[in-house]
């Protein structure tokens, strides 16, 4: 990814496992998410949580230090999700071991879904797509987009960010 470009990013747990099913694991998603917006490093257009990926719309703005923001996004969120099922959870933290020189357990498959989103057109058509997706037949989370709860819909249904860190892409295209 390049700073200073919309990006459709897809992140999925490893062996689409459903850790995100649980609360606590989709707000330390949305805790990162904040903390890299309120710092000028993110803009988040679009999201939506599901039991075992996510999907954004965001744009890199900035570096973290050395690393880009996505970089940034993963390593704290796998540390979280690290700290919690060792306090809560061995036995399913167990099914997140990996035998690699670098780390003992990985919570996110290895290289992440990046496709950059140069057109308005193609935007919106993502955007419908991720808010959408708690409600398709696969899924059935929610009947309706408005109702589920891990999801940037209600912001471009109504205007109000419960979130804290969305912006509105028509804004910035």
């Amino acid at each position: 990814m390049e700073l200073g470009k919309i990006y459709f990013f897809t992140a999925t747990i490893n062996q689409w496992l459903p850790l995100l099913k649980d609360k606590i694991y989709s707000e330390m998603i949305l805790s990162s998410l904040s903390f890299l917006s309120n710092k000028g490093l993110i803009k988040v257009y679009g999201f939506v949580i599901m039991p075992n990926h996510i999907h954004l719309i965001w744009e890199m703005l900035a570096l973290n230090g050395e690393e880009m923001p996505h970089a940034s996004f993963l390593k704290f969120t796998s540390h979280g999700f690290l700290k919690n099922l060792r306090s809560t959870n061995t036995h399913f933290l167990e099914k997140f071991k990996v035998d690699r020189a670098n780390k003992t357990f990985e919570f996110w498959k290895r290289d992440s879904l990046s496709v950059e989103l140069f057109n308005p057109k193609v935007i919106f058509q993502k955007l419908d797509y991720i808010h959408h997706n708690p409600c398709r037949k696969k899924w059935m989370l929610s009947e309706n987009p408005l109702d589920y709860l891990y999801s940037s819909y209600k912001f471009y249904e109504t205007g109000k960010d419960n979130f804290g860190f969305l912006d509105h892409v028509g804004d910035r295209l």
